[in-house]
């Protein structure tokens, strides 16, 4: 059926390279003029396509062919290499925003920089991303010397640089770097206390080397910084201590409506006293406070038996609703663990994660992304359903003349590798470079031990140190060398054969087994035979092999044993091979799926990110963020109005005191709203008059503290909420996702119940987010010496931690406790007088 399509239609992909050659003829064509330019004029031309573009009637590709020509003129100039036209047309393909599949050897690297000089003319800077850190600083170098030849700068951003390098580096034009420096990059920004500590600028266009190791093979690993929070479980403890000993009315109200617990003066006297502190509200006391109120919530709102059960010594919640428990989920912002230090229960706060993101998620925020490969056709569906990256396979520059033999099976792995050995000695004999794969490091050192005992001179790379591999790997083209390798040992590396090697056959592959990826198996096939030279491959098998084993290798055994084979007796079957490319095409499927599942739920948690990223962006790069603030405020009045104001309660029997409790409780002071004050007025007009009433108190704060002081203090509080409140949430989030699994035997489906209460647990911390900042905005004591603080310190899982905050000068004031007399003189306590303003 698919032939008859094509026969009718035609290939789309044979139609898209003929189409993009018709471009290749028009940069051909203008090879004679650009060849003709002194190097200061092709210099020039970098200078002169900015001024084009900037003017706006001309776009990338009005001036693709001319960009194209002048970089194969400064290659040739600079490197002594000329882009072949197939290589054109990769360039171009990477350009359009797709994957250029071009087989092993065909200059990937010098393909990108087409498309690299071309999109870095816009000066939105370019990202070139490779699989480690020896891959990026190698293309720096080398490709970079065509960028700066032409005008424009290159960054390399390596792991361990400092704040200053990586922002350096990101300012380049182009900038190359690992995947994974890239991703943690960005999260660490997002945790940032300053604008000027950000590395990254806005995600304009990436090129991913390599892209299906990056996109697929590490996409199921997600990029995570973690660490301890700054809380210290014995906070909780004590914290729940000073909690059971309070009783209602006298230390705290209780607002069962909202599910709050409020101090009462004569409350905060005592937290004062019992942690020896001068100011519950000062801002330095924020997590002692938080503390307090959730144990005193953990105490007086949350009942065991009702609100949670304990069970084998772990507090599981209930589903108010349906009484069902919510195995895997975790009340947040800490008040899970201030349940767990009331039921004399470990409180489970050793680490949590601060910050995380899957590729992804992180490399579908780019404007533009492409990629290019030797192997991607295989994975083509997931490339577009994933990321819309449609693949482009690219021919050669000369046909492809490797010899690919037919797999051999063995009865047993040991008969495998024996004949493995069997058939290097004989092709070493006649001086032929032989490359070995194997999937494990194990079965790498195995088979040299078994070189070892024949005399026979290898070497052995196993994904450890990439520039030694490269140099190895680069050489394993050489007449007589043997080399085994895992299967991604020095990927990215070009094997050259060595004098005399193409008579000899080229290089061999032997291939030890077979990848549950037939990508991995094409990439080892694809070392030999570059460049339209000689090279052959084979691939050696066992029935003991891990993929035979799990598709039905019982049935072949069986016959082998009846027909009397022997362990070192092999077969030969196309039929065999064809069972095992169906048998992993299955698997290439099932892994699919598995990863779409990763990125579904993580597309939960993603949309909750872009939001709360955004905001604290508009935070750190905004000046004035008092209409944010009270924005913020707002809220929190309407839902206590509302609370207490029911629609299906008549005005009379409207709880008005309890609003007015709240309200000098959270953000108003002492004295300033009475029940008389309310009554009367319609919800609507209850809500502005609170509003009315939080502006004018914020009016005379910022009078007493000044303008300057009021908006950095404003900056402290909301960064601290949105960073505490958003780790706890990622935090709890990941403890849904571990446990979600076991709805599953209800009969719900897991995803669905994850969405559902992760976006109930979203709108709760926004409603903390919003509680926290109007408290502290309204009540703390403000010090000339604000200082924004990391709410944790964060580490990433490949070792390297973020750069240390810079520190703000502290103006070092006189401090007078709330319970002092007031320096005015009047005899009153200080937080009676002037402190009411604080």
């Amino acid at each position: 059926m698919l032939g008859l399509v094509k026969k009718i239609f035609g290939d789309a992909n044979e139609r898209e390279v003929k189409r993009l050659m018709r471009t290749v003829e028009q940069i051909n064509d203008l090879e004679a003029e650009i060849s003709a330019l002194s190097d200061e004029a092709l210099r020039g031309k970098t200078d002169e396509f900015k001024a084009r573009l900037a003017s706006d009637e001309e776009e990338l590709d009005d001036i693709l062919p001319e960009a194209f020509a002048v970089v194969r003129e400064a290659s040739k100039r600079v490197l002594n290499k000329r882009h072949f036209d197939v290589q054109l047309i990769g360039g171009m393909v990477l350009h359009d925003g797709k994957i250029s599949e071009m087989k092993t050897g065909e200059g990937k690297t010098l393909v990108a920089t087409l498309a690299v000089y071309l999109n870095a003319l816009l000066g939105r800077g370019v990202h070139v991303v490779t699989v480690n850190d020896y891959l990026a600083q190698r293309d720096s170098e080398e490709m970079g010397q065509i960028y700066r030849f032409l005008g424009l700068t290159v960054g390399c951003n390596l792991n361990g640089l400092s704040h200053e390098e990586k922002q350096e580096a990101y300012a380049c034009d182009i900038t190359y770097g690992t995947n994974n420096e890239f991703g943690f990059d960005y999260l660490r920004d997002n945790m940032v206390l300053y604008k000027e500590q950000m590395v990254q600028r806005p995600l304009y266009y990436a090129i991913i080397d390599e892209v299906d190791s990056i996109l697929i093979d590490e996409a199921r690993t997600p990029l995570i910084i973690s660490g301890q929070a700054a809380k210290s479980t014995e906070l909780y403890y004590a914290a729940d201590r000073f909690a059971s000993r309070l009783k209602e009315e006298e230390d705290y109200t209780v607002d069962i409506k909202l599910r709050s617990v409020t101090l009462t003066e004569d409350g905060v006297e005592k937290a004062e006293k019992a942690f020896g502190i001068e100011n519950l509200f000062d801002h330095a006391n924020v997590t002692l406070n938080h503390h307090v109120q959730q144990a005193l919530k953990a105490h007086v709102i949350m009942k065991r038996d009702v609100d949670y059960v304990v069970q084998e010594d772990e507090v599981i919640i209930v589903d108010e609703f349906t009484g069902r428990l919510m195995a895997g989920r975790r009340y947040s912002d800490g008040l899970h663990q201030a349940i767990e230090a009331k039921e004399g229960l470990k409180v489970q706060n050793e680490s949590m994660t601060l910050a995380t993101i899957t590729f992804q998620n992180y490399f579908r925020m780019y404007r533009k992304l492409a990629g290019m490969t030797g192997t991607a056709k295989t994975e083509e569906e997931e490339f577009k359903k994933i990321y819309g990256l449609e693949v482009v396979q690219v021919p050669t520059n000369r046909p492809n003349i490797r010899q690919d033999i037919s797999d051999v099976v063995y009865k047993t792995e040991n008969g495998k590798f024996k004949a493995v050995v069997e058939e290097i000695v004989e092709r070493h004999k006649n001086n032929q470079p032989v490359l070995v794969g194997t999937v494990s490091i194990e079965n790498s050192e195995r088979l040299s031990d078994m070189l070892k005992k024949r005399g026979v001179q290898h070497k052995v790379l196993n994904a450890k140190y990439h520039a030694e591999e490269a140099e190895i790997i680069s050489r394993a083209g050489q007449p007589g060398s043997v080399t085994i390798a895992t299967n991604m040992a020095g990927r990215g590396t070009d094997i050259l054969l060595g004098d005399g090697v193409p008579d000899l056959g080229g290089l061999h592959i032997i291939g030890t087994e077979r990848h549950e990826s037939r990508r991995i198996d094409n990439q080892l096939r694809g070392r030999s035979g570059r460049q339209g030279d000689p090279g052959s491959s084979q691939f050696y098998l066992s029935l003991e092999d891990e993929l035979m084993r799990r598709f039905g290798s019982e049935n072949i055994m069986g016959m082998m044993e009846r027909l009397g084979f022997e362990e070192d007796q092999p077969i030969e079957s196309r039929l065999i091979t064809r069972a095992i490319e169906s048998a992993q095409k299955r698997v290439e499927g099932n892994n699919f799926d598995l990863r779409k599942v990763v990125l579904q739920y993580d597309d939960v948690m993603n949309q909750q990110r872009e939001i709360i990223y955004k905001q604290r962006r508009e935070v750190l790069y905004s000046d004035n963020i008092r209409e944010i603030v009270l924005e913020m405020i707002k809220p929190v009045i309407e839902r206590i109005v509302e609370a207490h104001c029911p629609g299906d309660e008549i005005p009379e029997n409207w709880e008005l005191q309890e609003i007015a409790d709240y309200a000098q409780g959270t953000f108003l002071n002492e004295g300033m709203v009475t029940k008389d004050d309310l009554w009367g007025k319609e919800k609507e007009e209850i809500v502005e008059f609170l509003c009315e009433k939080v502006t004018a108190l914020y009016d005379e704060r910022e009078e007493h503290i000044g303008a300057e002081t009021m908006r950095e203090f404003e900056k402290v509080v909301v960064l601290r909420a949105v960073d505490s409140k958003w780790m706890d949430h990622i935090d709890a989030m990941d403890q849904l996702r571990q446990g979600i699994h076991l709805r599953a035997y209800g009969g719900t489906d897991p995803l669905r119940e994850y969405q559902f209460e992760g976006f109930e647990m979203f709108k709760e911390m926004v409603e903390h987010i919003q509680e926290e900042v109007t408290k502290y905005i309204m009540k703390a004591h403000v010090e000339n010496n604000l200082e924004r603080q990391e709410v944790a310190k964060g580490q990433t899982e490949s070792g390297g931690g973020g750069e240390p905050q810079a520190k703000r000068p502290a103006r070092r004031v006189q401090r007078v406790g709330r319970n002092d007399p007031c320096p005015c003189g009047s005899g009153k306590k200080y937080k009676q007088c002037h402190g009411q303003h604080e």
